[in-house]
């Protein structure tokens, strides 16, 4: 289920149970159980908060009983049931704190106090305002109580009196924090930052800093272990050390899109496998018939690569005009792309072999292998040989960021054949813990209790979900970042790309005509040989326009592209061409998707899409 991190229903003064002015320049809203523990507890701070504010703050209390909990459904019921405002706040201070746990005591002395018996119109009411706030908890993403949104975004911080405090004052770090996690979660935030980076690029390139932010990507860099170490430029520590970050993350999506994912099952992976593999070919072999013969024969996997980051956060932006099913689609295309791209690298963009290193690759990897048998579910021991792998495979002569696709493959990506009796356990931890709810608000959780209950989440996470989790904003906000820092400098000018035109030619011909045409031509074969079957969510025209979008390749391109032309005018020519060709692919799938409408639903004979 996908969790929101937004207020669902804005506050309403006429519904809403309101203690502030409607002007407050904070509100903060709960959504909160009388029979939890920790809202009895957050009351009081929430208290003493609202003494600290004044009139600067609203409090709003949203009903959202504790699920399955008799007593917490009909506290809430019963809260309700005020005839205003001023009966409503005393029954619900009186719920919150007359005993140290919600008894039938304090609902039968609410109950007299509000002039409330067990039948009645009022009740019925009061059970449909709280279904409504239930509802309303839902659809805002709330999965435990309490919950806080400030000023309509969930607060996800600890809730003593100074994180409230500078939550709702808004301090600095705050603001920052909600700024990153706004950008974040906003689709296309990856594809923007790619693109500012590698404006800056060619910004400085063509500036007069232009030399010494060239020359700056060339200065070595040494890690050295005693008399062992490994010296490089700072621009192949990039493209070939902090690159595998990001081709690690590549070979776990891969991993858990053919396990756990949309590949899973082999009439959902044929489509896009289709698609991969006609993006892949067409553009290649059209390379191959417009570039003349001669040095740039090597440059035909440069039109392969299509950046995911890109054509994904394009197809966000157009929003409900789009199919989710035709961006489940590109998304499992642009992946196998990766696969090929992978393999492309590691068999055609390498270097001379060394055998003793690979024969130190394929111990490594055995080792791995030994790992994912037994079930280990640390990340640290994968992580440990992932380096060791990096070393060898770099060593051996083949490209290194192939070591962090290996290691993808390795790491599990199932959940554990014991989650229900994990589950289990954790849920009498906490259950345990709740009895001692007094002792526990004064001193926290008990050590050997925090002790368990982090094995166990080590246990129901698995180490690929746990990497991609940390790991893959990493990959998107810095790694890929500081690459299109590093490689999208080019001086642009006639003299530096004269007599480049065919091969300009050949890169753009492949990524803007041979990847729609590809990835439609072998889909409609797929079909018609009936091996895959398209979804009726999306037409024809979607699948072009989608295949147009792919032509952008952008990150992956120019990373082939920089194995491929070694003599820096080539090089420089052919980022132009990754450039040029983007932008064009970039415009050709948004207007053929723009305007693409959409197949109506069909219906059932009883009335049902």
């Amino acid at each position: 289920m996908l969790t929101r991190d937004r207020l669902d229903r804005p506050v309403d003064a006429a519904f809403d149970h309101v203690l502030g002015p409607p002007g407050a320049e904070v509100t903060l809203v709960e959504y909160g159980s009388y029979a939890c523990p920790h809202c009895r507890a957050a009351n009081e701070r929430i208290a003493a908060v609202r003494d600290r504010f004044g009139d600067r703050m609203r409090y709003v209390f949203r009903q959202r009983p504790l699920t399955g909990s008799d007593i917490a459904r009909r506290a809430a019921d019963l809260a309700e049931c005020a005839r205003n405002d001023d009966e409503f706040w005393r029954a619900h201070v009186t719920l919150m704190s007359r005993s140290p746990e919600l008894t039938e005591a304090d609902l039968e002395f609410v109950a007299r106090e509000l002039g409330v018996t067990d039948a009645g119109d009022a009740l019925a009411r009061a059970a449909a305002r709280v279904d409504g706030d239930i509802a309303s908890a839902r659809a805002s993403g709330v999965a435990f109580t309490p919950t806080f949104f400030v000023n309509g975004r969930r607060y996800d911080g600890p809730w003593d009196e100074s994180s409230l405090s500078d939550a709702l004052l808004g301090s600095l770090g705050h603001r920052i924090r909600s700024a990153a996690l706004d950008f974040a979660g906003w689709a296309p935030s990856a594809g923007v930052l790619l693109l500012l980076m590698s404006i800056v690029a060619v910004l400085l390139s063509n500036s007069p800093w232009g030399a010494a932010f060239t020359a700056f990507w060339q200065q070595p860099w040494a890690l050295e272990f005693g008399r062992l170490g490994l010296r490089m430029p700072a621009l192949d520590w990039i493209n070939h050390g902090l690159l595998s970050v990001f081709f690690l993350i590549v070979g776990l999506e891969i991993k858990r899109e053919f396990t756990v994912g949309h590949l899973a099952n082999g009439r959902s992976a044929a489509m896009p496998v289709a698609a991969a593999l006609g993006g892949m070919i067409v553009p290649a072999a059209l390379y191959a018939l417009v570039i003349p013969a001669g040095s740039w024969d090597h440059g035909w996997g440069v039109p392969m690569a299509t950046d995911t980051a890109f054509a994904v956060a394009l197809i966000a932006m157009m929003g409900p005009r789009v199919p989710v099913a035709l961006r489940i689609f590109l998304t499992a295309a642009t992946i196998v792309d990766d696969i090929g791209a992978i393999t492309v690298i590691a068999l055609f963009y390498s270097t001379e072999l060394h055998v003793g290193y690979l024969a130190a690759a394929a111990a490594v990897v055995a080792a791995l292998a030994l790992l994912n048998h037994a079930h280990v579910y640390r990340v640290t021991p994968y992580l440990l040989l992932g380096i060791a792998l990096w070393v060898c495979v770099h060593a051996a002569g083949v490209h290194a960021t192939l070591a962090g696709v290996i290691l993808a493959l390795f790491i599990p990506t199932r959940p554990p054949p014991d989650l229900n009796a994990l589950m289990t356990q954790a849920n009498a931890l906490v259950a345990a813990e709740a009895r001692h709810g007094d002792e526990v608000l004064r001193h926290g959780p008990s050590i050997p209790v925090l002790r368990a209950l982090d094995t166990i989440h080590d246990r129901i996470e698995s180490p690929a979900d746990r990497l991609l989790r940390r790991l893959a904003p990493r990959s998107s906000y810095f790694v890929l970042p500081v690459f299109a820092l590093a490689n999208a400098g080019v001086v642009v000018g006639a003299d530096a790309l004269a007599g480049h035109g065919p091969l300009m030619a050949a890169i753009i011909c492949g990524l803007v005509i041979g990847k729609p045409l590809g990835m439609t031509l072998f889909c409609a074969l797929a079909v018609a040989a009936g091996v895959a079957q398209k979804p009726a969510e999306y037409t024809w025209r979607q699948v072009l326009g989608a295949g147009a979008l792919s032509g952008i390749g952008f990150t992956m391109s120019l990373f082939i592209a920089a194995q491929a032309f070694t003599f820096a005018p080539d090089f420089a020519a052919a980022k132009v061409a990754v450039f040029g060709a983007s932008i064009l692919a970039a415009i050709a799938g948004i207007a053929i998707l723009w305007g693409a409408a959409s197949p109506a639903p069909e219906f059932s004979r009883d009335g049902r899409a």
